[in-house]
């Protein structure tokens, strides 16, 4: 498939891009080259798609269910016993609901941590965007639970191979839901793969202060002496973090994941943007799931991530609107190794186009400011994934029956 997109504004300078099969092929003026698809860019602007470096995206499903809870309490009580209830069907529905989302708002690759990845992977193909999806491990400290999710690991990765748009992790949730020997050995399962490990680390002072009850030693101490950091780990959450425990992570150069809007919603605590950026270490953005939320709009995530900054530090200087966009983009890039996250030639076609005459962005003095902290997703008008279009003037295809379908799904089901 070829596109050409014309008189686009990129980089406050009216441009024609040509994208070709999945990538940008060709960026300047007067731009003649046939294609299979013409879109007029006149009053818009084009930009990189948002990476979602975070989410449980079938999650959708519980949007609203339990909220104004103590996280242990809400994922103890509530969500998990719902969770035991999701077939693989439930979540397929739940997961195209969550890619439906976040087309709208303009994203295009999430990772995701969920249970049943069959549904999740069907959905991820089926809506068209790029995902990295999570091998969930939990076992409790049981060693047969352990023994069973190891041989499924084993068996997942042995009929699984990354494709053009997806990529496996493994996903273990937590210091608190994962042995120690089940760590070590995911760790030395995703050197012998060469996988990424996407992992909640120090969410909580509960976490932190049963870890120290339990190991002596913090989460991220507990997790170094262990051998289980390093540059192929994605650590989400980290807010309790001490100096110390930041310098650790710095020299194992591992990936961090800021999700403001989740944390304040369950109380989790402030992440620690400014100490974390001194130390160099790549920050990216990510909702969580839609039942901590409770939606994947990564516009909004970035406009909360500033402003939580900004007042807990007492300095309005303090994670800027373009530090915002590079987490929500480029950063998120570097942590999952994709060839996205900017608009230029060679780079795979990853984009959204906004509409520069939708109220919340106009007078556009900086449009980079103006989509941090005034736009919705409602100011996206096309979504662009691997040179394939999603949505143009605001149209997913299918997107009426799919919300007819889950809310159908969502009612038979509270009826049992």
């Amino acid at each position: 498939m070829t596109i050409l997109i014309k008189n686009i504004l990129l980089d406050d300078k009216q441009v024609d891009i040509y994208i070709r099969q999945n990538r940008f092929e060709k960026i300047g003026t007067n731009l003649n080259e046939q294609a299979d698809v013409l879109i007029d860019g006149q009053d818009k602007a084009i930009l990189p798609s948002f990476i979602n470096s975070h989410t449980h995206a079938a999650m959708t499903l519980l949007r609203g269910y339990a909220d104004d809870l103590e996280l242990h309490t809400w994922l103890t009580k509530y969500i998990w016993p719902f969770e035991q209830n999701l077939t693989q069907e439930d979540v397929y529905l739940g997961t195209k609901l969550a890619c439906l989302e976040m087309i709208k708002s303009g994203t295009t690759f999430f990772s995701d941590m969920y249970w049943y990845m069959p549904g999740t992977l069907q959905a991820v193909e089926d809506m068209g965007l790029r995902a990295a999806l999570s091998s969930v491990f939990i076992d409790f400290n049981d060693p047969k639970k352990a023994k069973k999710f190891r041989k499924r690991t084993r068996e997942f990765f042995a009929e699984h191979t990354d494709t053009e748009r997806i990529i496996f992790t493994l996903g273990p949730h937590a210091i608190y839901t994962v042995s120690k020997e089940s760590l070590i050995w995911l760790k030395e399962f995703a050197q012998e793969k060469n996988l990424l490990i996407h992992i909640h680390i120090a969410e909580t002072k509960k976490e932190v202060d049963d870890c120290l009850n339990e190991h002596g030693l913090t989460p991220v101490r507990y997790l170094e002496k262990i051998g289980f950091l390093g540059p192929n780990i994605i650590s989400c959450h980290n807010i309790w973090v001490d100096e110390e425990e930041m310098d650790i992570l710095a020299k194992h150069e591992v990936k961090i994941v800021h999700n403001p809007v989740s944390n304040m919603k369950l109380c989790s605590g402030i992440f620690p943007y400014a100490k974390l950026k001194e130390r160099d270490l790549c920050i990216g953005l990510g909702t969580d799931g839609c039942a901590s939320n409770n939606n994947l709009d990564m516009l909004e995530e970035m406009k909360v991530a500033t402003l939580l900054a900004k007042i807990s530090s007492n300095d309005p200087t303090n994670f800027t609107a373009k530090e915002a966009f590079d987490c929500a983009t480029i950063n998120g890039a570097k942590i999952f190794g994709l060839d996205i996250g900017e608009i230029a030639p060679g780079k795979l076609a990853d984009c959204i186009l906004v509409d520069l005459n939708h109220p919340q962005l106009v007078p556009n003095h900086n449009l980079i400011s103006n989509m941090v902290y005034a736009a919705s997703g409602e100011c996206v008008h096309t979504t662009i994934c691997n040179g394939q279009i999603l949505m143009h003037d605001r149209q997913v295809p299918g997107e009426k029956e799919l919300i007819a379908e889950v809310k159908d799904r969502i009612s038979k089901k509270l009826r049992k």
